[in-house]
């Protein structure tokens, strides 16, 4: 076995990605119905890994470039089974929900807008997803200031009242 990191890029400023595992090729077109049911506005892109039958990465969504990002970085990744949301015009939190309760879809690994790097383990099999690094490492732990200014941007982006 052997470890491999693969950066995902190409994301446009200010996009997020969501990666995860599913088990269907049925999820392709469910993903892009509950994406589209819980917020018609987001664009994105989709790339799905194909596991089985002709392992294609098969790729949705209403928004042409970020269907082709997706579709690079689901194919750089190549793990079966995993699938790769670029989205911009609105937050994972706008469809988390809604992805999580597709049946087929088994876990979300990360749902963010930091850079990203998936690490993957690769056999004579094929590949998978053992983890992800979200974004950097904390520097150092809240103060009152960093209570206060987290408190205002979650009131002025319209998370809390």
């Amino acid at each position: 076995m052997e470890f491999k990191v693969v950066k995902i890029e190409g994301v446009p400023e200010g996009a997020n990605v969501i990666l995860g595992q599913t088990h269907f090729i049925k999820s392709v077109e469910d993903i892009y119905e509950a994406i589209v049911n819980a917020n018609p506005s987001i664009k994105f892109g989709l790339g799905f890994c194909e596991a089985s039958g002709e392992c294609l990465i098969r790729v949705e969504g209403n928004d042409e470039k970020l269907k082709q990002i997706a579709a690079k970085n689901a194919s750089n990744i190549g793990a079966g089974h995993s699938f790769l949301i670029v989205m911009t015009g609105g937050f994972p939190i706008n469809i988390l929900n809604a992805l999580k309760n597709i049946p087929e879809v088994c876990s979300i690994y990360c749902a963010t807008a930091n850079p990203v790097e998936v690490i993957i383990a690769e056999t004579s099999q094929g590949r998978g997803v053992m983890g992800v690094i979200d974004g950097s490492s904390p520097k150092g732990i809240e103060d009152e200031a960093g209570v206060k200014w987290r408190k205002e941007l979650l009131r002025k982006i319209g998370y809390k009242r």
